[in-house]
């Protein structure tokens, strides 16, 4: 177990001046990365993502239920697998309805992906008490494309933004892209409405994607960020364009 050396008052008192100073830079530097998340460029989806639900398949425009932003939980859970990933289902079990309500007020809905049938999404789901929708992108490119599936065989390996060659010509290799079997990948991915098209705006891989357990943080990741607007009272489902 590690512990700090013991020191007196004073060279304490002077050990924390000193931290503060950094802990004061936080919040620029905090506003700086926001600004620059929103300024990150967007990329249209041109191909017809689909996903099987608890009534049937849905389009991934579908998945903002009417809102302008959405948020995607890429949820490791492969199909093989007997039940789900532990480390996601910690990170599920902050997503309560008072989370979900909140980003429903700022017109960004989330939802949960996985790679794993329908059937056993919902038993994980009803065992756990969550009820934000979780949705399977099993027979589409979809985990592939956002790297959260990493599978040779389906799509070239990039392991958080990087190709595998160039993860191999660094000398890092690590566990995920040298595996000889389908590996899964924790994150969150942002996406817009606008002018009739979808767009993806952000990702975060794990483990960044853990540090985003409430309503604000998780907004910071979107391209409106704390700003987006709130739906109008009665009009919940309905669209916003710009």
């Amino acid at each position: 177990m590690f512990l700090p050396p013991m020191v007196s008052r004073d060279q304490w008192l002077t050990a924390r001046r000193e931290l503060l100073a950094l802990e004061e830079q936080l919040p620029e530097q905090h506003a700086a990365l926001a600004v620059a998340r929103r300024r990150l460029p967007m990329v249209r989806i041109e191909k017809p993502y689909t996903f099987e639900g608890p009534h049937g398949r849905v389009s991934l425009e579908e998945l903002f239920e009417g809102c302008r932003q959405l948020i995607v939980f890429h949820f490791m859970f492969d199909p093989a697998w007997d039940t789900a990933c532990p480390t996601c289902a910690a990170f599920a079990d902050r997503l309560g309805p008072g989370l979900q309500a909140a980003l429903r007020a700022r017109d960004t809905a989330f939802a949960a992906v996985s790679l794993a049938p329908p059937a056993r999404l919902e038993a994980v789901k009803a065992s756990r008490w969550w009820d934000f929708p979780w949705y399977s992108s099993f027979g589409s490119d979809f985990n592939y494309d956002f790297h959260v599936t990493l599978d040779e065989r389906v799509a070239p390996v990039m392991d958080n933004f990087t190709p595998k060659a160039e993860i191999l010509a660094a000398g890092t290799p690590n566990d995920l892209i040298v595996s000889d079997i389908p590996v899964e990948v924790a994150g969150l991915s942002c996406f817009i409405r606008h002018n009739g098209s979808v767009f993806h705006t952000y990702s975060v891989y794990d483990p960044g994607f853990q540090e985003a357990g409430h309503a604000e943080s998780l907004l910071e990741l979107t391209v409106l960020g704390g700003q987006a607007l709130p739906v109008p009272a009665g009009h919940v489902g309905q669209a916003i364009d710009d």
